[in-house]
């Protein structure tokens, strides 16, 4: 099946917002084994988007609408289909009982105008919006499938995780299921693995592979089509032995957890607990510790020293290590973990310094960090990262590094590159 995402917002072609639902409604539909061959942005005008769904029909079984849906005069999705397709809009009463119930319950007035989001195509399948009022739509015509969705990606995401890709499992699969599984790794760029797993991706049509990335984190997807789950899940076993053989170092979790969260839970299954002492980064990487309610079994104190002085005042960064070899050093990261540890009584002391950018610091250019480790009764040991030129990107993956090393530390996997200190040299 071929599909086409068809974009609807004068907002979008202006970038005063990003279209970052075109994105998400292709990873989905790859997952589904959907080829999406074209994304196309329009305005809100009639004319132009009957243009851009005439083309779509040339081109693909499947067009997905998103934005449009609201009850404002620039909301134009679906009137224009209703023309299009010469069909009906009809009322959809349940949207419209949860129209009136969110205006009675927060003491809003309804205008009436509100009521156009409860208005569908004739013979579409309503498709539940969770997390607004606009419902979506899924319509079988002609040689055709086509979707409308919300534009607002707090209302599109839901919608189509929980309604529409059951509609299109349920149309597209038959008798057959779906199954997929979501791989997690850290430490690779997106291009090596690719290159380590490329037999495996080429070789595939059942399970699908499918590999994204994101700011270092990067995501590979198995998908598979079975009689039974069972035998999806085997599919899947088969060809996840496959990827992860060269990949073991790198991989870090499933599903949709995210690094922080999987360090996190493995501080807690170990019963360690952990803090740190940041300078480029700010106070990013104990925050992303603390992000979670059970963040107190883990965690006691940390500190922030920016300035040089407040390393030594308050840190107790010895002057002797701050005057042979600065702050932006492996011999500062080290000191700033091991102290840390000691002063919050930690098993498990960070130490993040360097330079965010855009200026340099002590002759060491922007990107430039250095990121010290101290495990309670084992050497301590810094590692030198070079990332790049953007400020808040250095600091974003800083602090990813760090949880990484904290990974590879507690699970005794290897850290490349060891940066010592022996304070007696």
């Amino acid at each position: 099946m071929r599909a086409e995402i068809i974009s609807i917002g004068t907002e979008l072609l202006l970038g005063q917002v990003v279209n970052s639902n075109a994105a998400f409604i292709s990873r989905e539909l790859a997952a589904l084994g959907i080829e999406v061959y074209h994304h196309v942005t329009v305005g809100d005008n009639p004319d132009r988007l009957t243009a851009a769904v005439k083309e779509a029909e040339e081109r693909a079984d499947l067009i997905v609408l998103s934005g449009g849906l609201g009850p404002t005069e620039d909301d134009i999705t679906k009137q224009t289909m209703s023309n299009h397709l010469d069909m009906d809009l009809i009322l959809h009463e349940e949207t419209e009982d949860r129209i009136i119930t969110y205006h009675k319950n927060s003491d809003f007035e309804m205008p009436e105008n509100n009521q156009l989001q409860a208005l569908i195509l004739a013979e579409s399948t309503p498709l539940k919006n969770d997390t607004g009022l606009a419902v979506g739509m899924m319509l079988d015509h002609g040689d055709h499938q086509y979707v409308l969705l919300p534009g607002p990606p707090d209302e599109l995401q839901p919608m189509v995780e929980n309604h529409l890709k059951d509609e299109l499992i349920k149309r597209l699969l038959d008798k057959q299921v779906l199954v997929s599984r979501v791989l997690r790794f850290f430490g690779i760029t997106e291009a090596q693995l690719a290159k380590k797993i490329e037999a495996v991706v080429k070789g595939q049509t059942n399970p699908t592979v499918a590999v994204y990335a994101n700011e270092g984190e990067i995501t590979v997807r198995i998908t598979a089509r079975a009689e039974t789950e069972k035998e999806g899940n085997q599919c899947i076993d088969e060809v996840e032995s496959q990827i992860l053989e060269p990949l073991t170092d790198y991989f870090f979790g499933y599903g949709e957890k995210k690094l922080d969260e999987v360090v996190r839970d493995l501080l807690m299954e170990q019963g360690l607990t952990i803090t740190a002492a940041e300078s480029l980064t700010g106070g990013a990487f104990l925050s992303s510790i603390t992000s979670d309610i059970s963040a107190g079994s883990v965690f006691e104190g940390g500190i922030v020293t920016y300035s040089t002085e407040k390393k030594h005042d308050v840190l107790n960064v010895s002057q002797k290590t701050i005057d042979n070899f600065g702050v932006v050093s492996p011999e500062c990261a080290i000191e700033m973990a091991e102290n840390s540890r000691k002063m919050f009584e930690a098993d498990i002391g960070v130490g993040l310094t360097g330079v965010a950018g855009p200026g340099s610091l002590e002759g060491q250019i922007p990107g430039t960090v250095y990121i010290g480790l101290s495990y309670k009764g084992n050497t301590s040991f810094a590692k030198h990262f070079h990332f790049g030129y953007k400020r808040n990107k250095n600091r974003r993956l800083a602090v990813l590094n760090a949880h990484d090393m904290v990974r590879r530390l507690i699970l005794d996997k290897p850290i490349e590159k060891r940066l010592n200190y022996d304070e007696d040299q």
